[in-house]
């Protein structure tokens, strides 16, 4: 009897086991029954949404210490023209169908953490409950784009008819993960990595290897450890993004906080560090696991049969070697409503860094350098956007061309020609630990990857210090 309750008790822990496991508690299970979109979350943390509505992830303009021909004023994706997918406001939201009736593409809004609506710089309750906090901060939280039934179209949680389902999902609130931010910043540009070239779907499960910070078996960071801001403000700024979200300095590998300013055991590697950035040695190639969106000609259309979808000749590159360049922080860039200016290459630079060998705030970056061609005003000489998604469908780039300038400036009947374009983009991601690393000889020397003439050298700094002197 007494073996037979003994069997009985182990019996009872192995099948209450599942039943406890099936009971886990998600963070904010407590807290609310049913999700109802963001007016839910909006009940405790209205000030969180106020200090998002104001970032720069929200607004898409910000802050643009960083411009040194802005003026003061604030820029952003909104209102300016990259060369790319150009502006966003042509083709903010909707659903674009090629011919077999296929959504080829939903609007700029869909890399937008916020619903649908346009981010207006005046605070006000429909903005707030515009914002899209699940986009972050909610694992397994998927959206799409539907038509309301006053036609205004929305991004919705695709599980919005389903509450049972959207009220777990809702309960799931963590800090961003790498999945969340990759979810928009590994995408951007048109397809995985066409971009940035650094910031790969690869990251979100990878090993140290390819990224020694975010690798599982390295640091496994997250994007928020180097990057999280107070007040929704993220720290750190791509090269080219014209605004900044945090009043500080750009980030650095060697303020102390995760690396000292001399972080190597050989003194004359930490002599190169006071002139050379870590990601020049550190980030020998770029678009390791996806290839990267090096050129992009939007003078020349091009159609992909299997997509049914007319798009710009684009020119693909992985494995990239980075470029090096001076940079002190600081960049000249193009801006609209503002004539092209032409470097003595012939080419408008987009956004150019600023520095040189004599500045002394000024080190040696990596960077991928994107190139185009892109539409110009003919007299005033002002660089046009284009209306990616109606070209997406028809093939039609003068009518994009055309319908895109009337929505920036206002103009119409235009007369404009094709210019060539580059843009400096810095590489900070993928960076790999010390054992591949670059080596000495792999910068100098005659195969070295160094322009020592274009950084302002007369010869390779190595093969002038091994010349005797006499």
């Amino acid at each position: 009897m007494r073996r037979f309750l003994v069997g009985l008790a182990v019996v009872a822990v192995v099948v209450a086991l599942p039943a406890d496991a099936a009971k886990k508690k998600y963070s904010h299970e407590d807290y609310f029954e049913h999700y109802e979109g963001t007016k839910t979350c909006l009940q405790c943390h209205e000030d969180e949404a106020v200090s998002f509505f104001h970032s720069q992830h929200y607004q898409w303009t910000g802050e643009t210490p960083a411009i040194v021909n802005a003026d003061g004023e604030k820029l952003g994706k909104k209102n300016t023209i990259n060369d790319f997918c150009t502006n966003p406001m042509p083709a903010w939201i909707g659903i674009t169908k090629n011919s077999r009736g296929e959504i080829l593409s939903q609007g700029c809004s869909k890399c937008h953490a916020g619903l649908g609506k346009i981010p207006s710089s005046e605070l006000s309750r429909e903005q707030l409950e515009n914002i899209d906090c699940l986009i972050c901060h909610a694992s397994g939280y998927n959206r799409n784009l539907y038509e309301n039934e006053d036609g205004s179209l929305e991004w919705k949680p695709i599980l919005w008819k389903n509450q049972v389902g959207m009220d777990s999902v809702s309960k799931r609130i963590t800090m961003p993960k790498r999945t969340s931010c990759l979810r928009c910043h590994a995408g951007s540009g048109g397809g995985p990595n066409f971009k940035r070239g650094d910031i790969e779907y690869e990251l979100a499960d990878t090993d140290r290897t390819f990224d020694v910070h975010m690798g599982t078996d390295g640091g496994d960071m997250a994007c928020t450890d180097c990057h999280a801001g107070s007040n929704h403000r993220m720290q750190g700024r791509g090269v080219d993004l014209m605004g900044s979200d945090h009043p500080g300095g750009p980030l650095r590998c060697g303020d102390g906080e995760c690396h000292a300013a001399d972080p190597h055991g050989k003194e004359l590697l930490n002599r190169h560090a006071a002139r050379v950035d870590c990601t020049v040695c550190h980030i020998p190639t770029f678009a390791k696991a996806d290839a990267t969106d090096m050129v992009r000609d939007w003078s020349t259309p091009a159609y992909n049969e299997a997509k049914d979808k007319h798009v710009a000749t684009i020119t693909m590159g992985r494995d990239m070697e980075p470029d090096i360049a001076w940079y002190n922080g600081t960049v000249w860039a193009q801006l609209p409503g503002v004539p092209v200016t032409t470097g003595p290459d012939g080419v408008v630079g987009m956004v150019v860094p600023q520095g040189s060998r004599a500045d002394s705030e000024a080190k040696l970056f990596a960077f991928k350098i994107h190139r185009g061609r892109m539409p110009v005003l003919t007299e005033d000489r002002w660089l046009l956007p284009i209306n990616v998604e109606e070209f997406f469908a028809d093939g039609d780039i003068d009518g994009a061309v055309r319908e895109a300038a009337h929505v920036l400036y206002g103009v119409e009947d235009i007369d404009y020609e094709w210019v060539d374009v580059k843009r400096y983009m810095g590489i900070f991601h993928g960076v790999q630990p010390a054992e591949t690393a670059l080596r000495c000889l792999d910068c100098h020397g005659p195969d070295g990857r160094l322009d020592w003439a274009g950084l302002g050298y007369e010869v390779d700094p190595l093969a002038a210090a091994l010349v005797p002197s006499h």
